[in-house]
């Protein structure tokens, strides 16, 4: 179970790295944005520079990931942007979803597998 965490935490931090760094350095060509509210979405999100923040988020979280040094904090910050990632697919554009569900349960597996770091959390 310890190599299956290891290869699951190192698979989530190289994603976020990857696509963070894509959306500050812009390396992967850009495809056209989407018709209707899910492209109005990504425009506000580009124009605004808020992808620039997202990004940072995303880096860091997958950096600490895989650093393998406080795994917890990356963890709660992916997770973050996990949950925005599935609200965006569910609601604009449902064909994106797939990756969505392949990060969240990697990150589900992560936080099951690193659950005394949060139990202070949960604690009732």
């Amino acid at each position: 179970m310890k190599i299956l965490t290891i290869i699951a935490r190192i698979l989530l931090g190289l994603i976020f790295l990857f696509f963070g760094s894509n959306g500050l350095l812009h390396f992967l060509p850009m495809p056209p944005l989407p018709q209707g509210v899910a492209g109005e979405y990504l425009h506000s999100f580009f124009a605004s520079g808020y992808v620039y923040v997202i990004s940072g988020f995303q880096v860091i979280g997958g950096l600490l990931l895989l650093i393998g040094k406080f795994v917890p904090l990356g963890l709660t910050i992916l997770g973050a942007i996990i949950v925005n990632i599935w609200i965006f697919h569910i609601l604009m554009a449902p064909e994106g979803l797939p990756p969505g569900i392949f990060v969240a349960i990697l990150e589900l597996f992560l936080v099951w597998r690193y659950r005394d770091a949060f139990k202070g959390i949960v604690r009732p």
